[in-house]
Parts: structure tokens; sequence; C-alpha cells
């Protein structure tokens, strides 16, 4: 008791408010800082390890559980790590952040030169597609997000440690600004650094930031011997990295441009044709070949064959509609321009830059009657009144060597059908297997909802040579003429019919699903083809 007063004793703080502590306020603003760079740079790199595998395993959902899984798994072992040696003395805590900022950094930035000393040998190691990327993945990017994630739990112990009479507060704070962090590193990879700066750029300036923090972690004290000679041997460690990476051209993209969607690339395809003519490469998965003196000279055999279906159903007329998912390297819509001056050509192609590269290198030049739509063709399409409009709808979008989900589901079929012309054709370019096409099988179950004929069309020595072909997916509101076609330019060039018994046999025996909106498990039915692929 109080002997003055009669009161109990009020027994002090720990210690006294923020305001009060010299430098309080300004240290835990730092931790904080430091804390949203580790967040922001685990969750770019997440971004980024998709666009960095592209050009090796596709963009599929495959890819993208591999990265988010193993993203999250190495922040796991981070937090673990760091909550263990968050309980040391504060000297301690120190050197452990210093010493993790700066092993993230240098293990992102080896992350370039392993992607090209790595990726062989693992996707050639015989794993199956989905072991192979998650392993690639883990190889490129657990290091470099496990030790960003061991920050975390001791900076928030150092910030609880100068206010512990608000540690709630603190800890509110902390989780809140590391979730801003990431929030801040996911717009900042999709919006900014990568289209901007590219991958390799990107993942230098995450090695950076992380180096960086590492630094000025240091002015919270003098630098003692010990963590000046740890600062060499970084430094050291950072240009031997630097100049192996620089010796296998790690740091230069195999991009020719990154988009927002896309690894662009083009190929001198002289060699195969025997005429300037060019491959367009989209991550890893070729989108056409253009023939730069002759538009209308088609080397793809599954293009020629669509090109023939519908000029066969034209019957010889200059004048029609047509419109296009996906334009890609334009080869079709480059084609009908030459050969049709007189044809509506709507193009929905979602990313830009492929139209620019299509111009720049592919010889595309559009014209009054081709009208390119920077869109995804189906949101392009639902923005056009539901009535008759197109003679043909030519399919070529793809994801990876899939078509994108929202493409091949009953209800953009019926959407596409409330758009045609009687009469009119719509053709699919769909990669499967030659053998058990399950896939195939779901997409012809799915278009004979919304089309009263569908169609299955290949190429004759595709499909003896087994593996995965580029099957042709005709639908319309009658069949076509005949069951086997030639191509006028090469005699050897022979295109099959499936015949529609067999075909409605298989799919009932294989019990393809019905692709819907709510259900479209493209990858699982895809799985065989990667496996194959890979």
């Amino acid at each position: 008791m109080n002997p003055i007063n009669g009161e109990p004793p009020k027994h002090a703080p720990d210690r006294a408010p923020d305001a009060a502590v010299p430098g309080a306020i300004a240290r835990r603003a730092g931790y904080a800082a430091a804390l949203c760079v580790a967040a922001a740079g685990s969750l770019i790199l997440e971004i980024v390890g998709g666009r960095m595998l592209a050009p090796y395993v596709g963009m599929s959902l495959y890819t993208w559980t591999a990265i988010i899984a193993v993203v999250l798994t190495g922040l796991s072992i981070g937090h673990w790590i760091g909550g263990h040696l968050a309980d040391r003395d504060e000297s301690v805590s120190l050197r452990t952040l210093v010493a993790s900022f700066w092993l993230a950094g240098l293990t992102a930035l080896a992350s370039l030169p392993l992607l090209r000393l790595a990726s062989g040998p693992i996707l050639s190691a015989g794993l199956g597609p989905v072991l192979s990327i998650v392993v690639l993945t883990a190889v490129l990017f657990l290091l470099p997000v496990l030790f960003s994630g061991i920050a975390a739990p001791v900076l928030t112990r150092m910030a609880l440690t100068e206010a512990p009479h608000r540690r709630g507060r603190v800890l509110g704070q902390m989780y809140a600004v590391g979730a801003l962090g990431s929030i801040a590193g996911t717009l900042a990879a999709g919006f900014l650094f990568i289209s901007w700066i590219g991958s390799a750029g990107t993942i230098i300036v995450v090695a950076a930031g992380y180096g960086l923090t590492g630094a000025l972690l240091l002015l919270r004290r003098p630098a003692r011997r010990g963590i000046a000679a740890s600062a060499g041997v970084a430094a050291i460690a950072a240009m031997a990295i630097t100049a192996a990476g620089i010796g296998i051209r790690a740091f230069d993209s195999p991009c020719f441009r990154e988009s927002d969607y896309y690894c662009i690339r083009v190929v001198d395809f002289a060699p195969q044709t025997g005429r300037a003519s060019a491959l367009l490469v989209l991550d890893h998965l070729g989108h056409g070949i253009n023939d730069r003196d002759d538009p209308t000279r088609l080397h793809s055999s599954y293009v020629e064959l669509a090109d023939r279906l519908f000029a066969q159903r034209l019957s010889g007329r200059d004048t029609f509609a047509a419109y296009f998912i996906g334009g890609g390297a334009y080869t079709v819509p480059r084609a009908w321009q030459a050969a049709y001056p007189k044809a509506d050509l709507v193009v929905a192609e979602i990313d830009p830059a492929v139209t620019r590269t299509a111009t720049e290198r592919l010889w595309l030049q559009p014209a009054e009657k081709m009208r390119i739509l920077h869109k995804d063709a189906r949101v392009a399409l639902q923005a056009l009144p539901a009535q008759p409009t197109f003679d043909l709808v030519l399919g070529d979008a793809f994801r990876d060597i899939s078509i994108p989900q929202h493409l091949v589901t009953a209800e953009f079929a019926r959407e596409i059908a409330a758009r045609m012309r009687p009469g009119g054709l719509y053709t699919l370019n769909v990669v499967d297997a030659a053998e058990a096409p399950r896939f195939l099988f779901s997409m012809v179950r799915t278009l004979r909802t919304a089309f009263a004929t569908v169609e299955v069309w290949g190429d004759r020595d595709q499909l003896a040579a087994g593996g995965h072909t580029t099957f042709l997916v005709v639908a319309s509101d009658q069949p076509t003429a005949n069951d086997r076609l030639t191509s006028p330019h090469d005699p050897a060039r022979r295109w099959l019919r499936w015949p529609e018994d067999d075909l409605r046999g298989r799919i009932e025996a294989s019990a393809a699903p019905l692709l819907t909106d709510d259900y479209a498990p493209v990858d699982r039915l895809m799985i065989h083809v990667q496996e194959d692929s890979g």
C-alpha cells in the first residue's frame, strides 16, 4: 500500500513509450521497410518464375501450381528457421538478418545461370512433366524464398523489443506491412518489371534489393570485423555468379520481346522451307510460319487444311466475314487478305506485342479490311451483337499446347453458333495424342451441343506417325462435301476425315466429359500429351 494515500503502488511499464526511447520509432519503421522488401521480393520471384520457365516448360496450370507450392514451402521453412533464430540476443539477430538478405540476393541472382545449367538435365531425366516442373522450380527458387522468409520473424521480434508495451499493435502492423509488401511485389512484377526490363532484369533488381537491404541494416550499429568480412565474401560471391552468368549468357533474355503475356521469339525458318520465311514462337510453342514473298503459301499442314475447307465452303465467293480467335503469326489473316481483298477480317489477339512483332518481323501489313481487336477473343465476341455475322470462324488460340479453358466450353460454343451465318464454318486447332485423344473427344462432344455437325480432320502422315498431332475440328450446320482432301501444292500432303461411326463410338467409350464454364479440366485431359512432349 502507498503509505501516503493508502492506494496500491503503480508499477512502471516495462519500457517507456516509443516517444521516450530515442530512435525507437525510426528503428521500427526500418524493420517494417525491411520486411516489406523481403515480402515483395518473394512475390516478385513467384511471378517472374512463371515467365522464366515458360520458354522451357510452357505455361500451364501445373507450372503455376509448382511455382506457388515451392514459394510457400520456402517461406514456411524460412519462417520456421527465423522463429528459432529470433529468440537470440539483438546482435545475433542483426547478423542473422544481414546474412539472410545477402543469401537471398545471392541465390536469387544464381537462379539465372542455374536455369541454363539445370533445365536440360532435369527436363531430360524422364521424371514426367509435373515432377520435372516441381524439381526445376525448387532448384531455382526454393533457397532465395527460404532466406527471405527467415527475415520476417526476426524483424517482428526486433520490432516488438522496441515497443514491448504495444505487442498486439506491433504484431498487427508487421503482418500488415508484410501483406502490403506482397501486394506491391505482385503488382510491380506483373504490371511493371517484366514488361519493361524483362525476366533477367527483374531478378537482378530483386537480388540488388535484397543486398542493399542487408547493407542498410548494418547502419543499426557500427560494422564489426566479422560483418565486414562477411560483406567482402558476399561481394566476391556476387561477382563470381555474375561472371559465370555472363560466360553462359544467362543474363541474356531468350525472348525477342517479353510482353505482359508471352516470351515472344521469331525464328528463321528458311533452312526448313528453302524460302524466306519465319516462325513465331510464343513461350515454347510455334504459332505459325509466314512466307515473306507469298502470303498465300501455307507451310503448316493444319493451316492449309483449314484454308482448303474454307475455300470449299465459300464456293468461289470473294466477299465474306471471318473472325479469328487468336492472331499469333497472323498467317491465315495475312493469306486471306492477299487472296480475298474484299473479305472483312476481324482478328482478336489479346497481346498487342504479338501484333507488333508480326508487323516488324513477320511481314504483316494490315489493310483497311482487317480489323484487329487487342482483347480476349471471348470478350471481344461478346461485345458484338448476338446475330449472324460471320461466315467463317477460326480458333487458333493456345496457352502452352492447350487451348485456354474459357475458349473450349459449351457456353462459348453457343456464343459462336449464335453469330454464324447459315452454311458457316467454325474450325478449331486441337493438339492431342494421335491415339486416345481424350481432350479432342471432349471438345467434339461439347461442340455438338451447339452445332448440328462436328467433324475431325487430320494429316494422314502425322496420324500414321503416332505421338501427338494437330487435329482440325470442324463445326457447322451441314457436313463437308467429302471425307478426304489433297493439297494442290504438295500432292503428298493428304488429309482424312475421321469416320463418324468410329468417332462417335470412341467418344462414348471414353466417357469424355462435357466442357463447361464451371468444369473444363483441360490440363488433366492433356497430361498424357505433356508427358509425350517431355
